[in-house]
């Protein structure tokens, strides 16, 4: 199975590039990277909403500049790395990324203005959103170099990352480090650390070889990836798992205190649950996905996301729902990397395939907080997880999608 996603590599010494072990781990950082520079902003929300005097719908207006440049960036993303390729971007996007979580610091600390922030954050979101689908490329391009599964252990790295960040802020909060420095230092390691980083890194694009058909070019034809079936069936895929990570990001906690009645450090911790085993769920899953493949494990992973849910919903008692959070954690943790690696499968197509399929994988995020948010108040945030159980069926139904295929002209 390894053997159909090898490519021919040169050698490092032959061509003067990086090693390819140098190169993964350059991957490994940028990832985690992302993830601690996402968590330093969110662990100091409830402290700009004080610094602000900021209600709840303005506090919405603000995370919805973050989603609303998040998305905007995606749907540019293609293009812009198109034209930068995958390790240019990341330079300057993420150097742009940090321009907006630094401004982002300095408004807040310095001259609170909600307009000011807002914009900043779309920057911010924007940056690194574009990010996310090059680094999501380089990681393919490495993956397929080495000839064996590795993206979710990147994604592991994201998640190990975004763990680091929430606990650094937490420290930094209780020893009353103020926000500007806590932002502004964090944007500034992020620029100094992305400069370092791009020097380890091969070009993701994919080279042509001899009498074999080049990539499409221009945005017309970039945008043909969009009437291509199995990369919008990639996308449900993605879709289903990201909601499955999503809800519980946003709501895990509140559903354990409000339809379990835990106390809140207890629903913190049942939360601190899911996110290990997610992680645990993304390392655990390379193995799994040499030995047995994509589809196979993205059906037991649905199945399991899947009895997680109904324990969570449906049983009263604590102990099987925290077993349950568990297993929605394990179904949930493979969904977004195996669909990265699936729609980078041809590399003549991959930077439009990516950008399409994190798109759609986005939707979760910018509409499942809101969507659980209003069924909750219909009926209870532990019913309103029903929709992302659905959404899990539905990527677990179509996740042949993901089966391996040949690459043009190979």
């Amino acid at each position: 199975m390894t053997a159909d996603r090898t490519s021919s590599v040169a050698p490092a010494a032959s061509t003067g590039l990086p090693s390819l072990s140098a190169w993964r781990n350059a991957v490994f950082v940028i990832f985690a990277l992302q993830g601690f520079s996402f968590a330093a902003w969110a662990s100091r929300v409830p402290q700009v909403r004080d610094i602000l005097h900021a209600s709840t719908a303005e506090m919405g207006l603000v995370l919805g500049g973050l989603a609303v440049g998040a998305v905007g960036g995606l749907l540019g993303s293609s293009h812009i790395v198109s034209r930068l390729g995958a390790t240019r971007t990341i330079q300057v996007l993420y150097c742009m990324a940090s321009v907006g979580l630094l401004g982002a610091g300095a408004v807040v600390a310095f001259a609170p203005n909600l307009p000011a922030l807002v914009v900043l954050l779309a920057v911010f979101g924007a940056g690194t959103s574009i990010v996310d689908v090059a680094m999501n490329l380089s990681g393919a391009a490495n993956e397929r170099a080495i000839g064996r599964t590795i993206m979710p252990l990147f994604h592991a790295s994201f998640s190990l990352g975004t763990v680091a960040g929430a606990g650094l802020g937490s420290l930094l909060l209780l020893v009353h480090v103020p926000i500007g420095v806590h932002l502004i230092g964090t944007a500034a390691l992020a620029v100094v650390v992305t400069l370092v980083l791009v020097r380890f890194l091969r070009p993701a694009e994919h080279q042509p070889e001899h009498g074999e058909e080049a990539a499409p070019s221009g945005w017309r034809a970039r945008l043909t990836v969009w009437r291509d079936p199995r990369v919008l069936l990639i996308g449900i895929i993605i879709l289903g798992m990201a909601f499955a990570e999503g809800s519980a990001n946003d709501w895990l906690n509140l559903a354990m205190v409000d339809g379990h009645h835990v106390g809140q450090a207890a629903g913190a911790a049942v939360y601190a649950v899911f996110v290990a085993a997610m992680t645990v769920g993304r390392i655990a899953g390379v193995p799994l996905l040499d030995r047995f493949g994509r589809v196979p494990v993205l059906r037991v992973s649905a199945l399991a996301a899947v009895v997680g849910l109904l324990l969570v919903i449906v049983v009263p008692g604590v102990p099987l729902a925290i077993v349950g959070v568990v297993l929605w954690g394990l179904g949930a943790a493979l969904g977004f990397p195996v669909g990265m690696s699936a729609a980078s499968d041809d590399p003549r197509t991959a930077t439009a395939s990516v950008s399409a399929v994190a798109t759609i994988g986005y939707c979760a995020f910018l509409i499942g907080p809101p969507v659980i948010g209003f069924l909750g108040q219909q009926f209870g945030i532990l019913n309103a997880f029903v929709v992302v159980l659905v959404l899990i069926v539905l990527a677990g139904a179509v996740s042949g999608a993901a089966r391996p295929v040949a690459r043009a002209g190979a």
